[in-house]
């Protein structure tokens, strides 16, 4: 699901449920990260590391510790950018030399509505009214998880480049369905603060591309050298 959102350069590798979290124990310093976790939050943890180890593997980059750092984010080894997510029932791990991207995110989501209110709270008027316009023509799509999840991919594209934090109001998101009913398509993301400098260039918007599949909500935003 989340391969069919990136570029071939990506290895992505992904797990329906969390049986990933039997198939590569933590190391000693991500254990200690989750110590206090409850055991669903431990084994998702387990499971999407599981996944960006074996993405590792495919690169011939050696397997290693994946610990949080600043505001939560992955930190990737180096000549390495990555995304991580995981939901329930799901997870996936995204990972790329950055000389072939030098940032990219990924989200999943259930394909359920958002709770009441949180909507008003992540999104900008203008995006609300393209909503509802989208909706009443594709009502299989809860558009509303949909942008939500297109605003995690942005951040977590975002802050590897900045390591600043993006308000969901700092960005708008325009979210584009191909043509013939097709679940699939993509979005553009307008930054409303000063992009990131990217090669000398400071970018204006982040493309992104999504899909509804299995009862899920994917996203992924790649950000390519200039």
């Amino acid at each position: 699901m989340i391969t069919d959102l990136l570029p071939d350069s990506v290895v992505a590798l992904e797990s329906f449920g969390d049986d990933g979290a039997d198939q590569a124990p933590l190391y000693p310093e991500e254990a200690e990260v989750v110590a206090q976790s409850v055991q669903k939050r431990r084994r998702e943890f387990a499971a999407v590391r599981a996944c960006a180890r074996s993405a590792m593997d495919k690169l011939g980059v050696p397997p290693q510790p994946i610990l949080p750092g600043e505001h939560g984010a992955p930190v990737w080894p180096a000549g390495l950018a990555g995304s991580m997510t995981h939901c329930d029932g799901y997870c996936a791990a995204a990972l790329v030399r950055t000389t072939d991207l030098v940032s990219l995110g990924i989200d999943a989501e259930p394909n359920g509505p958002l709770p009441r209110g949180v909507l008003d709270a992540v999104s900008l008027p203008a995006e609300r009214a393209r909503l509802a316009l989208v909706a009443a023509q594709r009502p299989a799509v809860h558009w509303d998880r949909l942008l939500f999840s297109a605003k995690e991919s942005v951040y977590k594209a975002w802050f590897p480049l900045t390591g600043k934090w993006l308000g969901f109001e700092e960005a708008d998101i325009e979210i584009h369905a191909e043509p013939g009913g097709a679940a699939y398509g993509h979005f553009r993301a307008e930054l409303l603060v000063p992009g990131p400098l990217v090669g000398g260039r400071r970018l204006r918007y982040f493309e992104g591309r999504w899909t509804v599949r299995h009862q899920l909500v994917a996203t992924a935003v790649t950000i390519p050298p200039v």
